[in-house]
């Protein structure tokens, strides 16, 4: 299962990781996101050992969101040593997410 990030820990468990982190910004009342949600969830659980992966809502967490730049759900952005490495924007199919974490490992 996914992480749940805030914009209180998300410092803390993205930009400071070990690993690299996928997150998925989105929000409750988003359909697209309730799509690719489950894509996420998956994604966690075959990297949970190599990946982090984390889901943060956009309305309850403004302050990342507005960070970085997020104007568009769902938009996934890939860190790597506390950098942004990847984004994907809109729902797309798992093979897609699944090549963008491959290259972040």
């Amino acid at each position: 299962m996914a992480v749940i990030l805030t914009d209180a820990n998300f410092d803390d468990l993205v930009l400071k990781a070990d690993k690299p982190v996928m997150v998925d910004f989105w929000a409750e009342w988003c359909g697209p996101c309730r799509v690719i949600g489950p894509i996420v969830n998956e994604i966690a659980e075959d990297y949970h050992d190599r990946v982090i992966v984390g889901k943060l809502d956009v309305d309850a967490n403004p302050g990342v969101s507005f960070k970085y730049g997020i104007r568009n759900i769902p938009t996934i952005l890939f860190f790597k040593n506390g950098q942004v490495a990847d984004k994907q924007v809109g729902a797309v199919p798992k093979g897609t997410l699944v090549n963008k974490v491959e290259a972040l490992i």
